[in-house]
Parts: C-alpha cells; structure tokens; sequence
C-alpha cells in the first residue's frame, strides 16, 4: 500500500511553480519587477493554464504588464525545470488576498481610532494608571 503524502498532486505543483516562478524573476533585468513577490500560483486540474499571484510596492499595473511582456521566458524555465506533461500558459494577477487584509487593517484601526484626525487615542487602561 502507498504511504498517503500531506499534500494533493495540484497542490505541489502549484508551490514548485510558485518556487520556479519567484526564482527567475530574480534573473529577469528589468526594474519594474525588482519589488516583486510571487505570493501563490493556481493551475488549471489539466495544467494547461495557472494564474500567478503577485505583490509588489510599485504600480500593479505596470508590474502586470511587465510580468505578461516576460511570460514566454518564465514559461520557458518552468518548462525546463518542472517534468509536466504540458507547461502551463500563465497569467499574472495581483494577490487580492493583500487587498483584502489591508482593507480589514483599516478597518480595525477605524475601530480602535474612530475619529482619524483626533490623533491617536491613549488606551483607558494607561489613562486610568497615569492619573
């Protein structure tokens, strides 16, 4: 009997791709993709297509761009490094996840400080130990 592995075959694939991926942007020359972080990868079940997951601190736009102008050399080294049947054609996106964390950020700050421009507020506790 075959020892169960933790992890599904996508699964796998998707992070070597990711690891692929993360590792020859590093090569690419090109300053747009200098504060680039590959965040995930999700291929198709049949590996024919997978949507890459980027953040970045520049303007996403321009770093989509320059990612899709650099498509052909990334799939390339995918296709050298991974033995898959078929190598994915890739898409680039930028990581909704990041979107959404900072959007809940903002609004647990909203929480703590509900009027932005009174300034930060003292925690009751510290008031209540200063008087």
């Amino acid at each position: 009997m075959a020892a169960q592995r933790g992890y599904s075959r996508l699964d796998r694939v998707n992070e070597a791709l990711r690891e692929v991926l993360a590792d020859e942007l590093e090569r690419v020359d090109d300053e747009r993709l200098e504060l680039v972080t590959v965040t995930g990868v999700h291929a198709d079940r049949d590996f024919r297509r997978a949507t890459v997951w980027f953040d970045t601190l520049g303007p996403r736009e321009e770093v989509a761009g320059a990612l899709a102008q650099h498509r052909v050399r990334l799939q390339a080294a995918v296709g050298r490094q991974l033995r898959l049947k078929h190598t994915p054609e890739l898409t680039f996106d930028p990581d909704p996840a990041i979107a959404v964390g900072t959007r809940v950020e903002e609004i647990l700050r909203g929480l703590h400080n509900p009027d932005p421009e009174a300034g930060p507020q003292p925690d009751s506790d510290v008031a209540k130990e200063e008087t």
